[in-house]
């Protein structure tokens, strides 16, 4: 008789419901583990699995989408929570979109009624490293299991905090008004750079400063974000924020001219249009290693994402960037996965805890649930004594995982675009027939890894 194969889940938000449910379907026996209702984060508020805490939208459906693709990749795997979800969907045009509430009640029905599936509704303080063990506890990890991660992965290289520029593509830039260069030509043009005349910046500063601000959740508020550590703490709004990591609205109130003299300075670069130093000037750097996505340096912001779209298009050459990442600066636990992950999610220094969601840097939902998925079966891989690989890169779930694996010290959570995917070589024009034979070359790579046994 074969030996029963046993797996250890801690967390049942869409990450480890979506891999209990695969491992499940395998004949392993899983314990999941989950808090609730013995202890709350300060976001959940039901007792149910795989709570939605924001948007009940999952984005887009058509395949032509970095969204719609990863689902169709996540229902080749053998997705749980993807019917589940399309059962309980609301109007919400070309986008699936849930009722949260039955939704978080079908998923729970189909983990609590799964023969192979043991649910322990306790919190975990510690991770037994003896057997394998998925961690997929949420963005709010805390408290005691949060210390025992930061002891397995190092202090450093666990953040508390999540305060992200926006990032754009490199093709929707205006190449006639950014230019490559490096502060007094020294060493590489490694920065694309955005110059402002003294109009562009005042009226740009002005339209900054008004720009409507994100509410902030409870939780959020007073949190602190992770501090250089020649920082000195300053209070704006009701968030503690740091000169290391200050929104970029807050740097602008200041005063008109405090940007020129931080991230917006102009110093040892000259406009090749006019010759002459920028009387502002801001920095994109590259976001990976194909240089097909840019951040915009310096640019934390809390605005609303409409206002980012707005104010930001008004740096010279942004004009019709397309974000395919928003700002963002709200509570958030996560790896620093290019340092501590390997690309079979689990941890390079202890090859026994496994990682999935959000923690890892997968960013929304869709992602959560689908690096459940790759984790489950990299788990299985292990408990079965074969081999796991990821999928290839030109597929959105591998193009992920290599920009989660791939080092960048600059490193910030990331979800599905289609910026991470590697160019056609044949390249059409029309953006929406390139996405679709970008797509089209991804799922029929995505099968063919999968047909390998992967």
């Amino acid at each position: 008789m074969k030996d029963t194969l046993h797996a250890t889940i801690l967390g049942a938000g869409l990450a480890g419901c979506e891999a209990a449910l695969w491992l499940a379907g395998q004949g392993v026996e899983v314990t999941l583990w989950e808090q609730k209702p013995a202890h709350f984060s300060p976001a959940h508020k039901s007792a149910g699995f795989a709570e939605l805490i924001c948007s009940n939208s999952l984005k887009a459906e058509r395949l032509d989408s970095a969204s719609g693709l990863l689902k169709e990749e996540m229902r080749r795997m053998g997705s749980s929570l993807l019917p589940a979800a399309k059962s309980v969907r609301v109007a919400a045009g070309g986008a699936l979109a849930v009722d949260r509430d039955a939704f978080s009640a079908r998923v729970t029905e189909l983990v609590e009624q799964n023969p192979h599936i043991t649910v322990r509704r306790e919190e975990v303080t510690a991770i037994d490293e003896s057997q394998p063990v998925l961690v997929a506890t949420g963005p709010l990890t805390e408290g005691a299991l949060a210390a025992e991660i930061a002891r397995l992965t190092g202090d450093s290289r666990l953040h508390f905090y999540d305060a992200v520029a926006p990032i754009v593509t490199a093709e929707s830039l205006d190449y006639d008004k950014v230019f490559a260069a490096s502060r007094y030509d020294r060493g590489e043009a490694d920065y694309l750079n955005c110059p402002f005349n003294k109009a562009e910046y005042e009226a740009f500063h002005a339209a900054l400063v008004s720009a409507e601000r994100a509410p902030l959740h409870e939780f959020d508020q007073n949190a602190q974000a992770a501090p250089d550590p020649d920082a000195v703490g300053k209070k704006a709004d009701t968030v503690t924020v740091y000169e290391g990591c200050m929104p970029i609205e807050i740097m602008a109130a200041r005063g008109a001219d405090t940007m020129r003299y931080g991230p917006l300075r102009p110093v040892g670069l000259t406009d090749p249009r006019t010759g002459h130093r920028p009387w502002a000037n801001v920095q994109l750097r590259a976001e990976n290693r194909e240089r097909t996505l840019y951040n915009i340096v310096g640019f934390q912001t809390n605005l609303k994402w409409g206002e980012q779209k707005r104010v930001f298009s008004m740096i010279p050459g942004l004009e019709n960037a397309e974000f395919v990442r928003y700002g963002v600066m709200h509570r958030n636990t996560f790896l620093d996965a290019p340092r501590v992950l390997s690309e079979g999610l689990y941890l390079k220094d202890h090859p026994n805890v496994f990682f999935a969601g959000q923690i890892t840097g997968f960013e929304g939902y869709m992602e959560s649930a689908a690096s459940g998925l790759l984790a489950a079966r990299s788990l299985y891989a292990r408990l079965t004594g074969g081999a796991y690989m990821p999928p290839p890169p030109d597929t959105m779930c591998g193009a992920l995982m290599r920009y989660l694996t791939t080092e960048n010290k600059h490193f910030q959570p990331m979800g599905a675009n289609m910026g991470i995917l590697p160019p056609l070589e044949d390249r059409p024009r029309d953006k929406r027939l390139r996405y679709m034979a970008q797509a089209e070359r991804a799922v029929a790579s995505f099968q063919r890894w999968l047909d390998g046994g992967c």
